[in-house]
């Protein structure tokens, strides 16, 4: 899709379901929002994945001239106020990890948390990056593409079909694009900023990167801890150069993800009754804490730690599988009460009436057909009062 912010048009790759927490992936200089593809299939399972192509890249309008950090932080604002996005899981690789940090220190309270590859605060020399951009002005793209694919990638991958995929990215990038942004690099100093941030973070880096090696990996990472950030993770992805995105994409991955499922650590509690408010309505979980007492508020908030923070949260499944899986097992086990509330529910998970039948039809056969028609008639009186406005 397309969405204008500000003086430029931007196309943006949205995968997900509706409703799903916002996570924004920011992709590196000289390529666009298939940089992220495999990991994006994985985290659109949980995340409403949004991938905006950086300005003057992919299919984004282009405007002359050097570009800032600071602008481009604001593209991706502009973009998630256009999609009606307030705060999000924020990633980046490479200037993408830069535009992150930016956006995070200029908007802390929309970055739910970074997750930043193979970036740094700052990517010197000034002076290599002006004869960078003076030689694709001057010459085109063609004029540093080999050697900014041997940075990408290592040596034995460079001729590998996803390899072949992003020298076709490099060489469809506009020349405003490539120098606009090259020059946002140039001039970049994070430093001073990002060692204010007070967020969860994860810094992510290849064995074999020379653009933002480890060293400045690690820099970023203690800059992050010193700052007082919370659950500031770091991994090394091995046998991968710069774009390890591509070339080790499920090692990648598999760190975003174990990072995103242990979001929340000892705040469960917090993490969870979001959840909970979210897939029941603020109006129930209201009620059903305001009418603890003593007898039963230790059990209210373990269901909320335990099921909602600890399980309710966890990346692996969308919202809307587990909504389908507790009307399973809820009918299954002949649990009434549970079933109706978690089938009203689907109204906030974005299960649909079709996926509930066909749950049911499971139901049937694998727990009986007395249990499916149970949970079949207690489904349609349901939906009879929601039609009816009840």
């Amino acid at each position: 899709m397309f969405v204008m912010a500000g003086d430029i048009n931007v196309h943006v790759r949205i995968d997900g379901r509706d409703g799903s927490p916002p996570l924004v992936l920011l992709h590196s200089l000289g390529t666009d929002h298939r940089v992220w593809d495999d990991q994006a299939a994985a985290l659109a399972r949980s995340f409403r994945v949004i991938r905006p192509d950086m300005r003057g890249h992919g299919l984004t309008e282009s405007t002359p001239g050097d570009y800032t950090m600071a602008q481009l932080a604001g593209d991706v604002a502009a973009v998630l106020d256009a999609l009606g996005v307030g705060a999000a899981v924020i990633g980046g690789i490479s200037i993408g990890g830069m535009i992150a940090q930016e956006f995070a220190a200029r908007h802390p309270g929309r970055t739910e948390a970074l997750m930043l590859c193979d970036t740094a605060m700052a990517i010197p020399s000034l002076e290599s990056w002006r004869e960078r951009v003076a030689s694709v002005r001057g010459q085109g793209i063609s004029a540093i593409e080999d050697g900014v694919l041997a940075r990408w990638v290592t040596p034995g991958f460079i001729d590998a079909p996803p390899a072949r995929g992003l020298r076709a990215m490099l060489r469809g990038t506009s020349i405003d694009g490539y120098a606009g942004c090259a020059m946002a690099i140039a001039m970049a100093d994070l430093g001073p900023t990002t060692r204010r941030l007070k967020v969860p973070a994860l810094v992510l880096v290849g064995d074999g990167d020379v653009s933002t090696p480890v060293a400045s990996a690690q820099a970023l990472m203690t800059a992050l801890v010193e700052a007082g950030a919370p659950d500031v993770r770091f991994a090394v992805i091995e046998n991968a150069a710069h774009i390890p995105t591509v070339e080790k994409s499920a090692d990648v991955t598999r760190a975003m993800l174990d990072f995103l499922a242990a979001r929340g650590g000892g705040d469960a509690y917090e993490a969870g009754l979001g959840v909970r408010r979210a897939v029941l309505g603020p109006a129930h979980v209201a009620r059903s804490l305001d009418g603890a007492t003593e007898f039963d508020r230790d059990f209210q908030r373990f269901i909320t730690e335990t099921a909602w923070g600890k399980v309710w949260t966890r990346p692996g499944l969308p919202r809307a599988m587990r909504s389908l899986l507790v009307l399973a097992i809820t009918a299954s086990l002949g649990r009434e009460e549970e079933f109706k509330l978690h089938l009203r529910a689907t109204r906030n998970t974005g299960a649909t009436r079709e996926e509930i039948a066909e749950t049911l039809m499971q139901v049937a056969v694998y727990a009986g057909v007395p249990a499916a028609n149970s949970a079949f008639r207690m489904a349609k009186a349901i939906f009879r009062e929601e039609e009816e406005g009840g």
